[in-house]
């Protein structure tokens, strides 16, 4: 079973460091802005045995605090695209991103394929699509802390227990700060992928800026499997962590028994 509250190794992308060498399929989570592997803590119970999941952790929050965060986008997800080459090997792996983790985990999927590299078995993308959602500005990352705090609190854009810890506070801003950089750059292009791709997301999501936001999946997979929503807002993942992750095991396992026949 996985552990993601061990953060204990400084310098790693990926927690735990070391995958289930027994686990048939790996699993590489990516969170949202300003975070780290803490949204994923239940999922190491939750999931299969047969699955094994790492969580990303990028640079300047949890252990890495002290390493320099990311500012722009394309050095990221270059940084994100090499860490995982380091680390994939002959087993059939899937990526699962939320928010900004899912934004890229998309962008990663679409590089691997362009560069003729294995892509993952099963892209899963949650509270994000790259139409019909929030995007930040430049302006808004540098807003003062005050401000920052209130803009984050009425988009919902946080869990609720992070805005009374001050401790906590002074660690995510300036992550958040860096991720909403990195994410006011993303210029969408229409880019598909050819693995099959599961979205997600909370029915009354603020952050969702259209309808039918998350509907525009489908046209950058023609393996699309379809959208799961789940009541809640952006942190609808908090409540509804079994439902998605038996979902995503099940997509997994189907499409692993296709890769044996």
């Amino acid at each position: 079973m996985s552990d993601f509250t061990d953060m204990s190794t400084a310098g790693h992308w990926f927690h735990p460091v070391e995958s289930d060498p027994d686990a048939g399929i790996r699993l590489f989570l990516l969170p949202h802005a300003g975070s780290g592997a803490i949204i994923y803590r239940d999922w190491g119970r939750l999931l299969p045995s047969d699955v094994a999941a790492q969580a990303v952790t990028l640079p300047g929050r949890h252990n890495r605090h002290e390493e320099e965060t990311y500012e722009d986008f394309e050095p990221l997800l270059d940084g994100l695209y090499e860490a995982v080459l380091d680390e994939i090997d002959d087993r059939p792996f899937a990526f699962f991103g939320h928010c900004l983790g899912a934004q890229l985990a998309y962008r990663l999927t679409v590089r691997l394929e362009r560069e003729g590299e294995r892509g993952p078995l099963v892209l899963g993308t949650s509270g994000w699509s790259p139409i019909g959602f929030y995007q930040p500005t430049e302006e808004e990352s540098r807003l003062p802390d005050a401000q920052m705090l209130e803009w984050i609190k009425r988009l919902g854009s946080f869990p609720a227990e992070v805005y009374d810890n001050p401790e906590m506070l002074a660690l995510v801003i300036p992550a958040l700060r860096a991720d909403l950089r990195v994410s006011a750059q993303y210029v969408d292009d229409g880019a598909g992928v050819s693995c099959p791709l599961a979205s997600y997301g909370g029915s009354t999501d603020p952050l969702q800026q259209a309808p039918d936001a998350m509907s525009h999946w489908a046209r950058r997979s023609p393996r699309y499997l379809g959208h799961s929503e789940f009541p809640g807002g952006h942190f609808y993942i908090d409540n509804h962590a079994l439902a998605v992750t038996t979902d995503f095991a099940r997509h997994l396992h189907r499409f692993q028994e296709l890769l044996v026949h």
